[in-house]
């Protein structure tokens, strides 16, 4: 792949012959310097065997005979590395995190190694183990840049914001014309509070992948928080057109309908919302705004009864909701 990014389990295709290659050199280096010793004769020959079964997709049968290789030779890195692509595959990531950790111990300036050890305790939800292989990894290769795409969404998942952007912004720089790199640089910047530069990364991640629905969200998002609501709404309109049964989409539209004065408008996005999830309580309170507004405004008392029905809902989906004490207080007041 370009821009450095691996394949799976961290080695591309072309590169892994060359790569066994320099093993079995080094590997021929040991044995020459050890006098050709029975028990590092017998480790090769179970380590090749485990490569061959590896590249036929035999794991299981390649993981035991790593795992003898190791039994008879414990310092053997390539036989460890080896090992942790091979439980990777079986799904088995304690055991594969074992294999990576001790292949780094043993060989501290494996790239690959680091690489893969940090995307394993990622899927185990071990961020901070993750991270920390990923960090060695990109001191390793500071030009890789997969590697700090990974470390940045490593560190957005812990929501240590200030390490998800100075790694962001590094991936950026390797390459800044990924689309996911400029969404989730919009995320961490969206997270900070940052609006701004969160509209600015998440408009330039739709000009290189088009109108992914993800990003037209949060950007949409974004506007709203900078009460920008009209470019808001026009982007959730899109949004609700072409995801029907998008159900924040029209809670979010509806709010600006709401902000916007546009009440009839706010009311059917509301409305709209809790078809499609009738456990809504944050649409419901906001139809009984809506509904209210519009009562006040036209002195009709059955939209106000509309609006306490709501609200009554509301706080019945969720009694514990935010600012719930100012909606009782709505309630008993409007309440006959």
């Amino acid at each position: 792949m370009t821009n450095g990014i691996m394949t799976k389990n961290g080695r591309d295709n072309a590169g892994f012959g060359l790569f066994l290659l320099w093993g079995f050199l080094v590997l021929a280096g040991i044995l020459t310097a050890g006098g050709g010793c029975s028990g590092k004769q017998e480790a090769l020959e179970l380590y090749i065997d485990g490569v061959m079964l590896r590249q036929l997709d035999q794991n299981q049968l390649a993981a035991e005979k790593l795992n003898s290789v190791v039994e008879i030779d414990n310092k053997f890195w390539l036989a460890y590395s080896l090992l942790g692509e091979v439980y990777d595959e079986l799904r088995d990531y304690e055991a594969s995190a074992a294999a990576y950790e001790r292949a780094t111990a043993l060989n501290p300036t494996s790239f690959k190694d680091y690489f893969n050890l940090g995307r394993v305790y990622r899927i185990m939800k071990k961020f901070s183990l993750a991270v920390k292989a990923y960090v060695k990894a990109c001191e390793l290769n500071p030009q890789h840049f997969e590697a700090h795409l990974y470390t940045a969404q490593t560190y957005y998942q812990m929501r240590d914001y200030e390490g998800a952007l100075a790694y962001g912004r590094r991936a950026e720089e390797l390459d800044p014309n990924v689309g996911e790199v400029q969404k989730l640089l919009g995320n961490i910047y969206d997270s900070r509070g940052d609006y701004e530069q969160a509209i600015r990364s998440y408009k330039r991640s739709l000009e290189i992948d088009g109108n992914d629905v993800a990003v037209m969200t949060a950007l949409a998002t974004a506007y709203l928080q900078s009460e920008r609501y009209e470019p808001a709404k026009e982007l959730l309109t899109e949004v609700v057109q072409r995801e029907p049964d998008n159900n924040s989409a029209y809670q979010h539209l509806a709010y600006c309908h709401l902000r916007l004065n546009e009440l009839d408008a706010a009311i059917e996005s509301y409305s709209r919302a809790l078809m499609i999830d009738e456990k809504d309580w944050q649409s419901a309170r906001g139809l009984g705004v809506a509904y209210m507004l519009k009562g006040l405004g036209t002195g009709d008392e059955a939209l106000k009864a509309k609006a306490v029905e709501q609200w009554r809902l509301s706080l019945a989906i969720r009694p514990d909701q935010p600012r719930g004490d100012k909606l009782i207080e709505l309630i008993k007041k409007y309440s006959k």
